[in-house]
């Protein structure tokens, strides 16, 4: 496989060799549990919702549960600036994986989602209960869908990586 010399420049950076290198409790695994924790924002919000919409806690008001999408929000714009550093520590492990492209596409499948969700369940405050359970039933589930692929994808990503750094095939 051919990898892009774009790759290499990125990790010679400065920013991206102190990422992977540095001994600051500050480096790379301080961005991985911001990463983390943005997608507990983001997944975690989302499953509440999708949940509730599909009959789970049933006596929990839906309307009140339109709090959690700016959450939602914020976890996804955490997660999309602590994903940009995690990729520029290590661009050529991220771009080669084809894991890496399948989690873009379910994140974006699953944002998509949530804001079609918002938009057509949450933000006509004349529904009714039953109304926005019926709405949002069939998003709800592909919601669940989506996030479980994202998050399994980003999981894998570890585990499918053909180099760790430029011209480092991983294991090697």
């Amino acid at each position: 496989m051919a990898v892009p010399e774009i790759f290499n420049t990125i990790e010679k950076t400065g920013l991206s060799t102190w990422l992977r290198e540095t001994p600051s409790v500050f480096g790379y695994y301080f961005i991985l549990l911001f990463h983390a924790i943005g997608m507990s924002f983001v997944v975690g919000g989302n499953a509440v919702v999708d949940l509730r919409i599909l009959g789970v806690a049933s006596a929990l008001p839906i309307k009140p549960l339109k709090r959690l999408f700016p959450i939602m929000w914020a976890g996804f714009w955490l997660n999309l600036v602590s994903g940009i550093f995690l990729v520029i520590a290590y661009p050529t492990k991220e771009f080669t994986n084809i894991d890496f492209y399948c989690k873009l596409a379910f994140v974006t499948l699953g944002m998509i989602t949530l804001s079609r969700l918002d938009h057509r369940v949450f933000d006509d405050a004349s529904l009714s209960e039953e109304a926005m359970v019926e709405k949002g039933k069939t998003l709800a589930k592909w919601s669940l869908l989506f996030w479980i692929l994202a998050v399994t994808a980003g999981r894998m990503l570890s585990e499918t990586a053909i180099f760790q750094t430029y011209g480092h095939p991983w294991g090697g």
